[in-house]
């Protein structure tokens, strides 16, 4: 008896002198499941979560007041190009928005081969915990190359195989990139086949849509069926209706989803806070005029060449072009570096050329025999983007790719997706409220992917936190000038260690590779 009375002893004496390793205190938490918010403290000890409440009399090494700040999970990014990671291993346009996880390997473009490229990341000092998928695009590449055609067995099951082997690796399902090449070549049953491998894993599938404008209805049916007959999550990443005519569309997508879960599907999206997309400007160009890497003998060709200029033409009319050449923006041109930040009709003007759409369908010819460009695309309707926004089962990804401040002109999501959520559509327009907005970027998303004890501030689980000021947060990168860091992001945390703090990196790198099913 003596013993245990001793013992209650030593530990109510500990309890009261605890002491951490960071100390947060005074702020408005927000636990990331849609509730809240609650003032109080945490107390983080290594790399996790170990106490929430009054912690008034506790010490740390280090304390940061949060009076007038709100205390989120660190934000999940769903949908990252992590293709310069190692260069740019700190990640910092992402990490000064709040993010402590993004997942790569979307539009079925992840990395191959995939365990040994996750082992190569372990060791370079990551300044935010990151996933990856595996890319149906890379796996069919590395198969069958170029080729529009069905695979063979032998292929299908190599390429399953392969979705196999990085699913062990640790992915955490299957991407795809149904409107790139080579991914646009195939068919609904090469699909389903590779992402039932996934899902018998326990993976999700994410889709670039086979059409995000006239054709995206049948783009998500598609989506759907595969859902079903795979059995597995469906996630239809960045969702938008591209093209002036497809305009407000999102009504009937949102209420396929909808109906879709209804029956037991399980479908979510994610979706970056603009009104613009990004991508190559390959995708103004007819898919069969690209197969088999074979465009400039097609375009040498003057009958083929007519009928490559009339499918631009149409592209720019009804689809990413939005009836206008002055809303294709050029964002990285390797051969012509004058062309960043500059549109298709001020190319034309430059050339002397008269801002047609032939001749701007001429130019785009150009820009792909060059080597092609990173484009952004201002077609969308910002009345979809907010419907899509509210839909509860709508998560964030930015689609953005690493960036780096003076390297090309890239698209805003880049450095502002996070804080344009928090501040444009919460604060200003109200589209969201504070509660809300969190839960998209933290605790929807980790549940999503099963991370395990991420995403939520909670006793016990990893200390990823953001801190930032809900008066303030704004982006600030924009269309014409897109190397420009957030304002209001305070602190962030990544595995208990504070990489910014007041608004500047610490120089501390404490992020990870998260391998499915492991902490």
């Amino acid at each position: 008896m003596k013993n245990y009375v001793f013992l209650l002893m030593i530990l109510l004496l500990f309890s009261c002198t605890q002491k951490y390793d960071l100390l947060l205190i005074n702020g408005e938490i927000y636990d990331g499941q849609g509730t809240g918010p609650f003032t109080g403290d945490i107390g983080i000890v290594g790399d996790k979560i170990v106490a929430i409440g009054d912690l008034e009399n506790a010490k740390s090494a280090v304390v940061i007041d949060a009076t007038g700040l709100a205390i989120s999970p660190g934000f999940i990014d769903m949908h990252t190009h992590l293709e310069p990671l190692m260069e740019l291993p700190m990640a910092e346009s992402l990490l000064r928005q709040g993010a402590t996880f993004a997942l790569g390997g979307p539009d079925g473009g992840g990395p191959w081969p995939f365990d040994s490229y996750l082992d190569s990341l372990d060791h370079i000092g990551l300044g935010i915990n990151v996933g990856f998928l595996v890319g149906h695009n890379t796996l069919r590449k590395q198969v069958m190359g170029m080729e529009d055609r069905k695979p063979t067995e032998e292929e299908l099951n190599l390429m399953k195989s392969y979705v196999n082997e990085g699913m062990d690796a640790g992915a955490f399902g299957i991407s795809t990139g149904l409107k790139y090449l080579p991914g646009t070549f195939s068919e609904l049953e090469e699909v389903v086949e590779l992402s039932k491998m996934a899902s018998a894993k326990s993976g999700i599938y994410t889709s670039h849509l086979r059409e995000e404008g006239l054709g995206l209805i049948d783009a998500v049916k598609e989506a759907l069926v595969i859902s079903r007959e795979a059995s597995i999550p469906v996630v239809l990443t960045h969702h938008k209706a591209i093209g002036v005519k497809m305009w407000g569309q999102s009504s009937k997508t949102l209420a396929m989803v909808d109906s879709a879960r209804k029956v037991g599907l399980d479908i979510m999206m994610d979706q970056y806070p603009y009104a613009a997309s990004h991508t190559g400007i390959s995708i103004l160009i007819p898919s069969w005029a690209l197969e088999g890497n074979e465009f400039e003998t097609r375009v040498a060709d003057p009958v083929l060449k007519d009928s490559i200029k009339a499918g631009i033409i149409f592209n720019i009319l009804n689809d990413r072009g939005g009836s206008d050449l002055r809303r294709i923006q050029f964002s990285r041109v390797s051969w012509k570096k004058e062309l960043e930040g500059k549109t298709l009709q001020d190319w034309l003007e430059m050339e002397g050329m008269e801002p047609s759409m032939d001749n701007g369908a001429e130019l785009v010819i150009q820009a792909q025999l060059n080597g092609g460009t990173g484009t952004i695309y201002h077609a969308m309707d910002e009345k979809d983007v907010e419907k899509i926004m509210k839909h509860p089962m709508t998560m964030v990804g930015s689609d953005g790719r690493l960036s780096s401040p003076g390297d090309g002109h890239p698209h805003p999501r880049a450095y502002g997706t996070f804080p344009r959520i928090l501040g444009h559509y919460v604060r200003e327009l109200k589209v969201l409220s504070l509660p809300e907005a969190i839960h998209k970027m933290t605790g929807l998303s980790a549940n999503r992917l099963g991370l395990k004890n991420r995403g939520v501030i909670k006793e016990g689980y990893f200390a990823d936190i953001t801190i930032f000021n809900p008066k303030t947060v704004i982006d600030q990168s924009t269309f014409t000038e897109p190397h420009q860091y957030p304002e209001g992001i305070e602190y962030v945390i990544v595995n208990g260690k504070m990489e910014v703090s007041e608004g500047e990196l610490t120089g501390i790198s404490n992020g990870r590779v998260i391998r499915k099913n492991q902490p």
